[in-house]
């Protein structure tokens, strides 16, 4: 599904986030990617869709160079991708339903979407992902009026009204409190199971990655240093991504908090 070829991003300032970067995930999978601040986590998921620009390597989605796609092929790719951000990224004087279809803008031309005019079959879309992760009630009503949670949630319904084939999650928990934390990764998991859609999640916390993700991919100074099963993940691996052995506990901690 999503391969990485000798990815390096190296920004203007010479910090160099992503270094030979070598990955396969493939269809299906459920990806937590772990690592300190500045560890390359979120340049490595951007750059999956573009939002990032890579300085070397290459990046295939499906077997197609999302890294030399322009135009219309770059369009088609992109409108695979769903895009979850830890600021939930809502256009906040507009109702759910309006920020839901907004997944729906790359099956449309540009005038049409300006004016709002969806054709019914999106609003349907709309309602039955609303319906899926339990918030349809909230459709008229205004994004800033909804709690840090039912915000959140309205990202993924956006994502899944896209019909994505690929969730990205950048920090999606990192605002929330912890009940609501748990009910966000549980919508992710359960669509990442029902739909089998491809989902490669950021996260600073482990205790998080352990309970979610079918493999976690760890990070360190722009470098992959752990790459398994959640399950077969140990103490000692974290204390090898997180360069200490008290970074686990102290993650878990902040969490708790």
């Amino acid at each position: 599904m999503i391969e990485f070829k000798n990815v390096s991003k190296t920004y203007p300032n010479g910090f160099q986030a992503l270094k030979n970067i070598n990955l396969k995930i493939e269809k299906g999978e459920f990806v937590v990617i772990v690592g300190l601040s500045g560890a390359g986590k979120s340049t490595l998921l951007r750059s999956i869709n573009r939002l990032n620009e890579i300085t070397e390597g290459e990046i295939l989605i499906d077997g197609k160079s999302i890294t030399n796609a322009k135009g219309s092929s770059l369009r088609r790719i992109r409108r695979d991708i769903g895009m979850i951000f830890q600021s939930f990224n809502l256009v906040k004087r507009s109702t759910v339903l309006r920020n839901v279809l907004s997944g729906r803008v790359g099956y449309h031309s540009t005038l049409r979407t300006i004016l709002g005019l969806f054709p019914k079959e999106d609003e349907n879309l709309a309602f039955d992902a609303l319906d899926r992760v339990n918030i349809l009630d909230k459709a008229y009503t205004r994004a800033d009026q909804l709690s840090g949670g039912q915000q959140q949630r309205v990202s993924i319904v956006r994502a899944l009204a896209q019909e994505a084939k690929i969730i990205l999650a950048d920090e999606p928990v990192a605002s929330l409190d912890p009940l609501t934390t748990k009910q966000v990764m549980d919508d992710l998991k359960r669509i990442n199971q029902e739909l089998g859609i491809t989902t490669i999640v950021n996260l600073h916390h482990v205790d998080l990655a352990r309970e979610y993700a079918t493999r976690i991919i760890g990070m360190r100074a722009g470098e992959i240093v752990y790459d398994g099963i959640a399950t077969e993940a140990k103490e000692d691996t974290f204390s090898e991504i997180y360069g200490s052995e008290g970074k686990e506990s102290e993650l878990i901690g902040e969490r708790a908090i």
